[in-house]
């Protein structure tokens, strides 16, 4: 069974799509790990900055690209994917941008802009198009790009300005509303039938769940009913040392869970439980949710 959760970690670090699928009773079970969206900035100034170092820590993938040495090298974005310092008129062919990429147009000025969103508008549409920019300019590029006869429908579907309306003001609290607006469009698509919702891959919960040098045990939520913290598709691991890695949601709903889990190690055995936020204990514990989740636990 580790070599299953290998071959998922090998495949989604290799940009390959992964699957795990359970049957439980007649109801199959199929949930997808996906490997983390490139998300491409155009424009590596102060937002930038700001939204590479958020954008990781939720899974994205990011590339950079800048005609500035001192906004374009990997000592100011060391953990991306790709910098490119080159004009944009020569990066934005490098960058190969497909149907799944998210794109931030975040450069310093009209100019770049335009050369930026003209590019983008002749090629593959990607599956966000964002630009930075207060409303009158955005106005004023539109303006000029219908007049050259882009398509009004894809121009339509630009988030420009982009981000969230929160009211943001520095670089910081910008990247948060553009961070915010990215996640809601990579949970946009539907999951597809018998497929469960939560695709969010986290590697250090595969390496744990590979690692066959200590017994443990899986947990993956199948389905869930009301208020809950996580969606079907949540998994997470567990040893009879307290090592744990990943989440379906924390609280004493989760340790509920674990319990159940750590009594199963070594058994060789698997099991669904129910756990029930809408109890007492739950109100008393404070939990501000109120729904169930049923949970497989599986000895490994």
């Amino acid at each position: 069974m580790r070599k299953e959760f290998q071959d998922i970690l090998n495949a989604v670090t290799e940009g390959r799509e992964a699957t795990l699928t359970r049957t439980v009773g007649e109801r199959v079970y199929t949930r997808r790990f996906l490997p983390p969206e490139r998300l491409i900035l155009l424009g590596g100034g102060h937002v930038s900055l700001a939204l590479y170092e958020a954008a990781l820590k939720v899974g994205f993938a990011v590339s950079v690209a800048d005609d500035r040495p001192a906004f374009s090298s990997y000592t100011r974005f060391p953990e991306a994917k790709e910098v490119i310092c080159d004009s944009f008129e020569n990066a934005l062919p490098r960058l190969s941008i497909g149907a799944g990429d998210f794109v931030c147009v975040l450069t310093r000025g009209h100019r770049d802009d335009v050369t930026c969103m003209k590019y983008l508008l002749r090629g593959n549409e990607p599956r966000y198009l964002g630009m930075i920019g207060s409303h009158r300019r955005v106005k004023g590029l539109f303006a000029l790009l219908t007049e050259e006869g882009y398509d009004q429908e894809r121009i339509g579907r630009v988030h420009a300005p982009i981000g969230l309306s929160i009211g943001a003001v520095t670089p910081a609290e910008i990247a948060v509303s553009i961070l915010a607006e990215l996640i809601a469009a990579r949970h946009a698509l539907p999951a597809g039938e018998g497929v469960l919702p939560q695709q969010n891959t986290d590697l250090d919960t595969l390496r744990f769940l590979r690692d066959d040098s200590h017994p443990a045990a899986l947990l993956l939520v199948l389905s869930t009913k009301g208020s809950t913290p996580v969606k079907g598709g949540a998994l997470m691991g567990t040893d009879k040392l307290g090592n744990n890695a990943g989440t379906i949601g924390g609280g004493c709903g989760e340790n509920q869970a674990i319990l159940a889990a750590r009594r199963l190690i070594g058994t060789g055995r698997s099991q669904v439980v129910t756990v029930d936020m809408t109890n007492d204990v739950a109100a008393m514990e404070g939990m501000v949710c109120g729904g169930t989740m049923d949970v497989l636990i599986e000895d490994m």
